[in-house]
């Protein structure tokens, strides 16, 4: 079998918070629904009860001769031809996780295992995220982190309490920015904000402050020796005006790219490529007369020996491109 570009098929996630704004990324949404997620690349053999609502969450290939197929059977049957010299996760998955979030309202307040808690709860797992800020409205928040000095005992009070909204950083929301939080970081997603989440694959959460929302549940016993208080660095948030990625971890790196014209381009050949398709659309010439036409919402997981690409954009076409790093 001739490797080519996999398009991925979304999976739709209700969540309290959630809206219609991913429509505007071409998701089929069910009528009737707020719709919180859309999971675009998953591969997890078990979620929490707050992911995808099952014991597994696995995309499906939406095109080709792979069509129909899970992921997880997609990289059993290519092997390296698929993943390269890139590494399952200790669990047996593809090791990211990639979602769209539309936070109508605000999300809980949350962290994510730190590498002591994970190290001493086998079931928890490390989770390091980026945002990217697909669009937002007027005055739309981030909240990140706390201010420096904030003691734990301080903190804990506050969120016993129900005061800790007003202990959080907020950030303004602005397309184009990224913003990487690694596990520990205390925060939330403001109301009006699309997102695109690239991050490990874990889906433990511990919610400490829900807004006043009722009937789910708080881990703040869990959470408060997770929680990291050292103000987050700098370079954590980029634009993508700038120079350079827009996240550099030790995980995934990130760029956005733009074509008008028809474009080679090259990858890392030794691993895949993820394209998440922001605006536009576009053919992707992989080999001989060999096309993969793919649209704004689509994304598209390269195997590692496609390592060229002819990029044909109908219009303007901007995509995240996420790789691994060595």
């Amino acid at each position: 079998m001739r490797p080519y570009p996999l398009v991925l098929t979304p999976m739709l996630i209700p969540k309290v918070w959630g809206g219609r704004t991913l429509a505007a990324l071409n998701k089929p949404l069910p009528p009737g629904e707020p719709i919180g997620e859309s999971w675009e690349l998953a591969d997890l053999a078990s979620t929490s009860k707050d992911g995808a609502g099952g014991d597994s969450a696995r995309s499906m290939i939406a095109n080709g001769e792979m069509r129909g197929l899970t992921l997880e059977r997609a990289i059993t049957a290519m092997g390296d031809n698929l993943m390269g010299d890139l590494r399952l996760t200790e669990q047996g998955g593809f090791p990211l996780l990639l979602k769209y979030l539309d936070a109508r309202t605000n999300l809980s307040v949350q962290v994510h295992p730190s590498p002591e808690y994970a190290r001493e709860h086998p079931g928890a797992h490390l989770k390091t995220e980026s945002w990217y800020i697909v669009d937002a409205q007027p005055d739309a928040k981030l909240y990140i982190g706390v201010p420096e000095g904030t003691t734990h005992d301080e903190l804990e009070r506050a969120i016993r309490e129900n005061t800790v909204a007003d202990l959080l950083i907020e950030v303004p929301a602005k397309p184009g920015d990224c913003h990487t939080l690694p596990s520990g970081t205390l925060h939330a997603l403001g109301g009006g904000v699309l997102v695109a989440e690239v991050q490990t694959p874990s889906d433990t959460t511990f919610r400490v402050y829900d807004w006043g929302r009722e009937g789910r549940r708080l881990h703040i016993d869990e959470a408060m020796p997770c929680i990291d208080l050292a103000p987050l660095a700098a370079e954590h948030s980029r634009n993508a005006m700038g120079e350079g990625p827009l996240a550099s971890t030790a995980f995934y790196t990130i760029a956005r790219e733009r074509w008008m014209d028809p474009t080679s381009v090259a990858f890392e050949a030794q691993r895949p490529t993820v394209l998440m398709c922001l605006d536009g659309a576009a053919d992707l010439e992989h080999a001989a007369g060999e096309t993969t036409t793919v649209r704004k919402g689509d994304t598209v997981l390269l195997p590692s020996v496609v390592d060229a690409l002819t990029i044909e954009p109908d219009g303007v076409f901007e995509a995240l491109v996420i790789e691994f790093p060595e």
